[in-house]
C-alpha cells in the first residue's frame, strides 16, 4: 500500500479528506478528519470555483476554470459536479443557490428546456421569459429532444444530494418516458416521441440500434447517486449495454476524474463522453451493481489493476498532476465492487468498431 504516504502528501486537503474517508476508513472523529474539514474550504480547488459563482447562484462560460459548455445551465450543472466530487453537498450555501437556480428553468414535466447556446440563456434571463418545451432546433432534423439536456442538470443535482427531491424525483420519471426499447437512452427524439435518428460511431453502443453513449452515460450518472434508482431495472440494463463496448484507451484512464477537478475543461454537448474512460465505467460498476461475477467487468479489473504504476499510482498521461486524483479514483472503485450478487448479464459480447469497414465492391 505504498500509494498511502503518496496521497496522504498531495497539497489539495479535499483529496487527503477523501482518503482518509473513503480508502482509510476514518472516522469523523479523528483529528486529522477535523483539521482537514475545516481547511477543506481554503482548498484552491473549491475557492477559485466559488469566487466565479454569480449572484443567481449560476456560473458562466469561464475558461480559466475550465467550465466551457455551451450555456449556464450546463456550466452551473458541471461546477455543480465538480464541487460534488471535491465533498461539497447541499448543506453548503453556494450549492444550494447553484440548485435553486436549475430547479428555476425545470418545466412542468420535470424535464430542461432545450437550451442549447448561452445567448438563449441569456434572452431568458433579461425577459424574465422561459422556454416552455424540452425540444430544440436541429438544423437538419428539425424540433428534437436529447435526454442529456435534463440529464445534465439532473446528475449535478444528484450528486450534491437532491435526487430524491420531489423535483428531481419528477425529472427522473421524465427521464424513464425517453428510454429507447432496448433499454437505452437514444441520439435524439421527436416531440412525438419517435426514435428515427442514426447515431455517428464513436457514440455507438454494442448491441443497441439507436443508443448513444453520450444521453446513455449522462443519465446513467444520474441514476448513479440515487440511493433506490441506482438498482434499478432501468439502470441496470443500461450498465449491462454499456459495458458491451469492451475497447481499452490507456491515454484516456481518468480523464473524468481530470475533468471533475478542473484540470481538463468540460466542453461539448453530445461529445461530452466523446472519450472512453475505463475508470468512469469501474466507478459506474460499483455504483449501480455490476459485479465481478460478469467476465466484462473482470477483465476491466485486470486490465486496470496491469495499467498501475510504479509505488501503485496510475498515471494520467496527458497530465500527470492529476494522477493521485486518479489513483485515489480507481482504489476506490476496486475496493467497493461485489464479488457476486443480484447482477445479471444480457448482452452477448461483440467486437465494437466505431466505424465499421465497408465492404468491398469486388
Amino acid at each position: 500500500m505504498t500509494w498511502i504516504p503518496l496521497l496522504l502528501g498531495d497539497p489539495s486537503p479535499s483529496l487527503r479528506l477523501l482518503v482518509l474517508q473513503e480508502l482509510l476508513k476514518k472516522d469523523e472523529n479523528d483529528i486529522e478528519f477535523q483539521e482537514l474539514k475545516k481547511n477543506q474550504l481554503k482548498d484552491p480547488l473549491i475557492s477559485e470555483l466559488l469566487k466565479f459563482q454569480q449572484k443567481d447562484g449560476s456560473w458562466v462560460n469561464a475558461e480559466i476554470l475550465g467550465l466551457t459548455m455551451a450555456n449556464p445551465i450546463l456550466n452551473t450543472s458541471q461546477a455543480m459536479c465538480r464541487l460534488a466530487y471535491l465533498g461539497l453537498d447541499k448543506k453548503h450555501q453556494a450549492i444550494q443557490k447553484a440548485a435553486e437556480y436549475l430547479f428555476s428553468f425545470q418545466l412542468k414535466s420535470g424535464a430542461w428546456p432545450g437550451i442549447v447556446n448561452a445567448s438563449m440563456a441569456l434572452w431568458m434571463k433579461e425577459t424574465s421569459k422561459k422556454s416552455t418545451e424540452p425540444y430544440f432546433t436541429h438544423p437538419h432534423h428539425g424540433n428534437v429532444i436529447a435526454p442529456g439536456l435534463t440529464g445534465f442538470p439532473l446528475r449535478s443535482l444528484a450528486m450534491c444530494g437532491y435526487a430524491t427531491d420531489p423535483r428531481a424525483e419528477k425529472a427522473y420519471d421524465y427521464l424513464l418516458t425517453l428510454l429507447s426499447p432496448d433499454g437505452s437512452w437514444p441520439y435524439m427524439i421527436s416531440p412525438e416521441g419517435e426514435i428515427g435518428y442514426q447515431v455517428v460511431g464513436y457514440r455507438k453502443m454494442p448491441n443497441s440500434r439507436y443508443g448513444c453513449r453520450t444521453n446513455t452515460s449522462v443519465v446513467l450518472n444520474c441514476f448513479a447517486y440515487h440511493s433506490d434508482r441506482k438498482n434499478s431495472n432501468q439502470a441496470m440494463k443500461a450498465l449491462d449495454l454499456l459495458l458491451a463496448r469492451e475497447t481499452r484507451e490507456r491515454q484516456h484512464l481518468g480523464f473524468e476524474v481530470a475533468r471533475m477537478i478542473g484540470v481538463e475543461s468540460a466542453h461539448g454537448f453530445l461529445t461530452y463522453y466523446a472519450r472512453f474512460d475505463v475508470a468512469m465505467i469501474i466507478d459506474l460498476c460499483w455504483r449501480i451493481g455490476a459485479t465481478r461475477e460478469d467476465p466484462r467487468v473482470e477483465n476491466l479489473i485486470k486490465y486496470i489493476q496491469e495499467t498501475q504504476g510504479k509505488h501503485g499510482i496510475w498515471i494520467y498521461e496527458p497530465k500527470p498532476q492529476v494522477s493521485r486524483w486518479v489513483t485515489f479514483d480507481i482504489l476506490r472503485s476496486l475496493s467497493k465492487i461485489d464479488e457476486t450478487g443480484d447482477w445479471i448479464t444480457t448482452q452477448p459480447r461483440t467486437k465494437y468498431r466505431s466505424y465499421p469497414r465497408k465492404p468491398k465492391r469486388y
